[in-house]
């Protein structure tokens, strides 16, 4: 027996799986949502960024002048639990002295609730081989998530704040003192003191010409 076909049609089905989302960073040049530049030293920078973190209920850290690490707790439910990491590099500005960058990076930590069962069993000798099992619940947190924070209003906020630090908190920078210098005031008659080791200073005081003493005269008859 013959069968003929007129026309075969094959069908194939393409599953695209989207790609992870570390593989579609841009690395781009312009600007970066976890970076800001400020009118302030490297220093004072990360000084505002500490303050603003710690009058939010963080934990701060500082290991070195130009980073701060900042950790603060959430308890959403009875059985869930998040940690937030804050993470802050300060740098020099790349346009004047005076300036700089800070960089900032939030890692949302999250922790479950599990329950682990564990067995064990007795044996009763005198029962024989008649074993009896023992069951005991342990509770513990377990990490089940880890992601850094998304770009958007919650680095702004965090921004902000910095700059309101640096508005109003005293600047670490000690101010310059200009040198001061004294001089004669002129007309003066007291002359200051010369100091140790140095030449004197020439008298103001107008030298005043005194009679000498007439010296005794021969008297003639």
């Amino acid at each position: 027996m013959l069968f003929g076909f007129s026309g075969l049609v094959v069908l194939t089905g393409c599953s695209s799986t989207p790609q992870p989302k570390f593989q579609q960073e841009l690395f781009e040049t312009g600007a970066s949502p976890y970076a800001r530049n400020f009118n302030s030293s490297s220093n004072d920078a990360c000084e505002a960024a500490r303050r603003a973190l710690l009058s939010q209920g963080y934990m701060t850290t500082s290991p070195r002048s130009d980073t701060v690490d900042g950790t603060k707790n959430f308890q959403p439910a009875s059985d869930s639990h998040i940690v937030v990491e804050f993470h802050v590099v300060c740098t020099p500005g790349e346009e004047a002295s005076d300036t700089s960058i800070v960089y900032v990076n939030a890692v949302q930590n999250g922790y479950a609730m599990k329950k682990s069962d564990t067995s064990a069993s007795v044996g009763l000798s005198v029962l024989g081989s008649l074993s009896l099992p023992i069951r005991s619940n342990n509770d513990a947190m377990v990490k089940i998530s880890s992601e850094t924070i998304p770009s958007g209003k919650f680095y702004d906020r965090f921004f902000g704040l910095v700059d309101h630090y640096l508005q109003t908190v005293v600047k670490t920078t000690p101010v310059t003192i200009a040198p001061v210098s004294s001089r004669i005031l002129p007309g003066s008659l007291d002359a200051p003191l010369a100091p140790i080791g140095t030449e004197p200073m020439p008298s103001t005081r107008a030298e005043v010409d005194t009679p000498q003493p007439a010296s005794d005269a021969i008297v003639t008859p």
